[in-house]
């Protein structure tokens, strides 16, 4: 079957194949980075990044762009109170993003644009904005005038029939039902940050940011558009709303956003003490295996409820995989191949393929996989499972492990850790401990072995081990 998105701007679920040639151009939205990324935020950039590798799977070439919100409201306020420059502020929270990203294992796009660094593209949008009449100056802004837009609300179905002409708004964030004139370049006030401009000293909004950025790496129409549904208005519809009042094409093909994550049911929030960061979680124990799938194994359209009780099942998910890819890896297997278990790989494969082809279903996914796990393991405690078998199996969990990215543990940042050859080292004495019957050696050995991170277990087919 082929690959089907939901696209939000005709609420339906679409075949996708790039506009022209083999290349899906991308545009995505980053953080704001004018605090630590909760885990609601890294709910929507691991969607981002499973889309991406689903998409490169299929055969497809990448022009990813995401953006990094380096200017606006809060990070005005912010840095201000601390006395600090845009750039002192908001580096400590740019390097930490791409931190906590490359912790979940978040492939970073083929461009990063930073907004204070593309100013001269935002320029130019608003001036092909004024020379077509969609703008007006206000008290030293300019904005644009959305009666000049027939098609406003079209992204986020929303009637604006009873749009109130002249009311302007400048904010970045406002109600869904409020549509107003938005701003496109803030005139300057106080000692806030500037640049000079035809238009005057100011700064831009939060808005003609991403058209700006998308359309100088992308071009004038997206193939795909994705982000968290928070931002399908006023962000995503105004982003429209000004790229095609300049280029008068469609500005995206597809738009694809993922719902929001609830914390035990509750919507995140640190009034009620249940907000966290990636940060957070880690420092609570927690590996990074276990929250990127928990953050991957709803399908990104349905609301997540996050619970401590469901990260700890994702964690004991993860590891019964690695148990399963380290049982195939050391089983000695009698010479052969079962076809049956051949046909039965084959079936894991087309149905996590068929799956992820869904909009990207990754709970049927994730399930095919588990039944496969599941009916290999029994064939292994009957003696069916042949040596010739074993890489099929292998096969089934790289092409899982492309996509969801956790089958490898994560390095503890420890000096004490072991080498694998001294763990081997350890492992025999205490085989040679055992023979000599020196039991008490013997358990020393396993429990030293444990205090460094290393679990042993014994099976007939000799003892394997694998690191915490």
């Amino acid at each position: 079957m082929a690959l089907r998105f939901y696209n939000t701007l005709t609420q339906e679920v679409e075949e996708f194949r790039p506009f022209s040639g083999n290349t899906v151009r991308m545009y995505t939205c980053g953080p704001t980075v004018y605090n630590f990324v909760h885990i609601g935020n890294f709910r929507t950039f691991t969607f981002q990044d499973i889309l991406r590798r689903w998409l490169r799977y299929r055969g497809y070439q990448l022009d990813h762009v995401m953006n990094i919100t380096d200017v606006d409201d809060k990070i005005i306020t912010n840095a201000a109170k601390q006395n600090k420059t845009l750039e002192e502020y908001t580096s400590v929270y740019t390097k930490a993003f791409f931190e906590d990203a490359a912790a979940l294992r978040l492939e970073q796009p083929e461009h990063v644009s930073k907004a204070t660094e593309h100013i001269p593209a935002m320029v130019s949008a608003i001036e092909r904005l004024q020379a077509q009449g969609c703008t007006y100056n206000s008290e030293g802004s300019t904005y644009f005038r959305i009666a000049t837009f027939p098609g406003y609300g079209k992204l986020s179905h929303n009637d604006f029939s009873g749009i109130r002409s002249g009311a302007r708004v400048d904010v970045d964030e406002y109600d869904k039902a409020d549509a107003r004139d938005f701003v496109l370049w803030k005139g300057r006030r106080g000692n806030e940050p500037y640049w000079e401009t035809p238009f005057g000293d100011g700064r831009p909004g939060w808005h003609i940011e991403c058209s700006a950025m998308a359309m100088e790496y992308l071009g004038e129409t997206l193939d795909i558009h994705a982000g968290g549904i928070d931002l399908v208005f006023p962000h995503h519809e105004n982003e429209i709303a000004q790229s095609e009042s300049i280029t008068h094409k469609p500005f995206a093909r597809f738009w694809l956003h993922s719902e929001h994550l609830h914390i035990e049911s509750q919507k995140m929030s640190k009034s009620l003490g249940n907000f966290y960061t990636l940060r957070d979680l880690l420092g609570l124990g927690y590996q990074p295996e276990a929250i990127r799938y928990v953050l991957a194994q709803v399908p990104y359209r349905k609301k997540l409820n996050f619970t401590f009780e469901g990260l700890k099942a994702a964690a004991k998910s993860v590891e019964r995989l690695r148990d399963f890819e380290l049982r195939l890896s050391t089983s000695k297997l009698q010479a052969g191949r079962n076809r049956e278990l051949c046909e039965l790989s084959e079936r894991a494969i087309q149905q996590f393929e068929e799956s992820m082809d869904d909009d990207l279903n990754t709970a049927e996914a994730l399930a095919a996989v588990f039944e496969y796990v599941r009916a290999v393991n029994t064939a292994l405690d009957d003696g069916q499972y042949l040596e010739d078998n074993r890489w099929e199996s292998a096969r089934v969990l790289k092409i899982f492990d492309e996509i969801f990215a956790v089958l490898r543990p994560t390095a503890p940042q420890s000096p004490q850790q072991l080498p694998d050859n001294e763990v081997e080292e350890l492992i025999e004495q205490r085989n040679l401990a055992k023979r000599g019957r020196e039991f008490k050696r013997a358990d020393e050995i396993r429990a030293a072995l444990l205090g460094k991170g290393v679990v042993l277990e014994d099976t007939k087919d000799g003892t394997r081990w694998k690191r915490k």
